[in-house]
C-alpha cells in the first residue's frame, strides 16, 4: 500500500460509497475498484462488500480504515519535519478558526502574512469555538482561533477583546427588553452562558424570543431588517451606523467582555511555519484592521 491507498480508505470510510469516493478523489470508479482489489490481494482478505446502500467494510477492512487516519497523520508529521530541516518558512499551515473570526479578521491576517511568506499554503477549518478547541486539543491543526477562553493548558495569546451589546433597529431601553421581540442564534457555549447569566441577573422573566437562527450573522441581518433585537458581539457591528446599541454589563456595572484567543502547542513552535505565523499574529494590529 502507498500513501494514496490510505487516503482512499479514509475517504471511503467517510462516504461508504464508491461513486462519491471516486468523485472526491478525482479518479474513475473502475480505477478505485481495481485499487481495492489490489489491496485485498496484498493482504489476502476481503476488505469491503457491496450492498444495495453502498459498501460495508469487513472486520479486516474496518481495521485498515481506522488506521488510515494514523498513517496519514504520521505522513504529515514526517513531511513537516523534513521540510523544517532546511530552515525555510515553507509548507502547509493547518488553521482552525471560529466562524466569526474567519469572516471578520482571518482574511486580512492571511493576506499580509502571505505577502511576507509566499511559499506557505493554508488548510483552513471553520466552526464553532468548541469544535475549534477540540481540533487543537487533538493536535489535528497547528493553530486554533477561538472565541472565549477554554481550558487550554498549552501556549495561547489573547488577541483582542470586545464588548457584548444589545442591538436593535428601533430605539429601546434595557428595562423594556423582556417585552420586545428577540432574535436568538446558535453560538458556542461560553457566549451563551455569558448572555444567559446576564439576563438572569438583570430580569425576572424570560426573553420574548420570536426568532431563532443558526448563525450570528443571520441574526445581525434580521436585526438590521427590524425583526427584533439581539445580543451581539460588538465586532460584527463595526461600520453599521443605523442601529441602536447598548453594552450589557455585569452586576458591578462593568461591560461584559468577549475575548478572542490564539491557541497552539509549544511543540508546534519547532516548525518554522508555525513559529513565523505565531510571531506575526502577535504583532498584528487587530484594532487597525477592524472589519
Amino acid at each position: 500500500m502507498d500513501y494514496r491507498d490510505w487516503v482512499m480508505l479514509q475517504v471511503l470510510n467517510e462516504y461508504k460509497n464508491i461513486t462519491k469516493t471516486a468523485e472526491k478523489l478525482f479518479i474513475s470508479q473502475p480505477a478505485l475498484s481495481n485499487r481495492l482489489k489490489q489491496i485485498e490481494k496484498e493482504f489476502g482478505t476481503k476488505i469491503v462488500v457491496r450492498g444495495r446502500n453502498g459498501i460495508q467494510f469487513t472486520p479486516e477492512g474496518e481495521y485498515l480504515a481506522k488506521n488510515a487516519d494514523k498513517v496519514i497523520s504520521l505522513h504529515k508529521h514526517i513531511k513537516e519535519n523534513i521540510m523544517n530541516m532546511n530552515q525555510n518558512v515553507t509548507g502547509t499551515l493547518r488553521i482552525a478558526s471560529s466562524n466569526v473570526f474567519t469572516r471578520y479578521k482571518l482574511p486580512a491576517v492571511l493576506k499580509r502574512f502571505q505577502k511576507i511568506f509566499p511559499n506557505i499554503e493554508f488548510q483552513i477549518t471553520t466552526g464553532l469555538s468548541r469544535d475549534i478547541f477540540q481540533l487543537i486539543y487533538n493536535h489535528e491543526v497547528h493553530i486554533g482561533f477561538v472565541r472565549g477562553d477554554y481550558n487550554w493548558s498549552d501556549e495561547k495569546d489573547l488577541l483582542f477583546q470586545e464588548t457584548l451589546c444589545v442591538a436593535s433597529k428601533e430605539a429601546f431601553t434595557l428595562k423594556d427588553l423582556p417585552v420586545l421581540p428577540r432574535v436568538d442564534y446558535t453560538t458556542d457555549i461560553l457566549l451563551k452562558i455569558a448572555i444567559d447569566n446576564w439576563w438572569r441577573n438583570t430580569f425576572h422573566k424570560p426573553p420574548l424570543i420570536k426568532m431563532e437562527v443558526d448563525q450570528v450573522d443571520i441574526a445581525k441581518d434580521m436585526v438590521i431588517s427590524g425583526l427584533g433585537y439581539a445580543v451581539l458581539p460588538s465586532m460584527i457591528l463595526n461600520g453599521i451606523d443605523n442601529l441602536h446599541k447598548a453594552n450589557i454589563t455585569d452586576e458591578n456595572g462593568l461591560p461584559i467582555i468577549r475575548e478572542t484567543w490564539m491557541y497552539y502547542s509549544a511543540e508546534s513552535l519547532e516548525l518554522n511555519t508555525v513559529k513565523a505565523f505565531v510571531e506575526f499574529v502577535r504583532e498584528f494590529d487587530f484594532e487597525e484592521n477592524n472589519a
